[in-house]
């Protein structure tokens, strides 16, 4: 996973320039559980935590919460990883992927997905509207097309510039949080408890062309169970994909373990499983049906935004490697 931006700040100084409040944790899994509740991977994401909750307060549903979320960095010029704006891949080609899913186990995925600003709507759209849960490439760009979406150029001057700084070397060499972020995973459940996830990226920076990580893969980038709770993944989708972590942690819940655990347990999987682990980052976040949270990861430097019915919160994960 190529990261793009110093995450030399992290999530405190994220609650700085944003004005949102703070607070750090010892990740011991023994938050208090609250409902309704919403939650995303990394801090500077607190807009679009604050949308899901709106959206849910509002009374409408988690789907509706996470699909809201999703669209606000997908349609930030300044996010380099997600939507417009993302970093494209090494032929100079922005291309996006995302997924999303309900408390019915109804999913929805684009793959590959190429001039369309909203790859999270567009998912919601193959779920609700095909038999499939997953389209790619041309096809996914031609249901878009049908289905209203605008054709739009999503490759900003500031990532076209880093495309061309990049092509003097052409070296694709996948860093450890040198990013402000990268995919945004979302999370809800509703006021009739009720849970859905959202995942969408616009995927690793200067990637061959046709690369699809995690993210919009059900069961690696995303997952939720209406009857246990649900994961997402962040970093290097390829560590992600090896070993299904988003399904495994939900799995995990299932069989007794609290979030904070099971996402403990997820990295250690990898690290125990792929003998490169410590090149790379790869963090988890999960939440349970009583409303209680976790989140681990391999490298410090992952954060999460998590909100309660009242205000958002940026809290810093805890790692395997310190």
């Amino acid at each position: 996973m190529q990261k793009r931006r110093d995450f030399i700040k992290k999530s405190l100084a994220a609650g700085i320039l944003t004005g949102i409040s703070v607070e750090q944790t010892n990740a011991t899994g023994k938050q208090k559980g609250k409902l309704p509740i919403a939650i995303a991977t990394w801090g500077p994401n607190v807009p679009a935590v604050d949308m899901v909750m709106a959206t849910i307060k509002a009374g409408k549903t988690s789907l509706d919460g996470v699909e809201a979320g999703a669209r606000i960095p997908e349609a930030d010029p300044k996010d380099t990883s997600v939507g417009y704006g993302g970093f494209p891949d090494r032929d100079g080609n922005v291309t996006l992927d995302a997924c999303i899913m309900d408390w019915e186990m109804n999913c929805g995925s684009v793959t590959f997905l190429q001039h369309i600003m909203h790859p999270i709507s567009v998912a919601r759209k193959v779920m609700e509207d095909t038999p499939h849960v997953m389209l790619s490439g041309e096809g996914a760009l031609k249901f878009a097309l049908d289905k209203g979406f605008q054709k739009e150029n999503l490759l900003t001057d500031v990532a076209k510039k880093a495309w061309e700084d990049w092509k003097i070397k052409s070296e694709y060499k996948p860093k450890i949080n040198v990013e402000l972020h990268d995919t945004i995973g979302l999370m809800a459940i509703d006021t009739h408890n009720n849970i859905s996830g959202a995942c969408t990226t616009s995927g690793a920076a200067f990637k061959m062309h046709g690369r699809v990580g995690d993210s919009p893969i059900i069961g690696a980038g995303m997952y939720v169970d209406n009857e246990v709770g649900g994961a997402v993944a962040t970093g290097l989708g390829e560590l992600v994909l090896k070993t299904c972590g988003s399904f495994l942690i939900v799995e995990l819940m299932r069989n007794g373990m609290s979030p904070q655990k099971a996402c403990e347990e997820g990295v250690k999987r990898i690290a125990k499983k792929l003998k490169d682990y410590k090149d790379y980052q790869v963090g988890f976040l999960a939440i349970n049906k009583k409303g209680e949270y976790g989140a681990f990861a391999i490298q410090k430097g992952f954060s999460y935004v998590v909100n309660q019915g009242d205000k958002s919160y940026v809290y810093d994960s805890k790692s395997l490697i310190q």
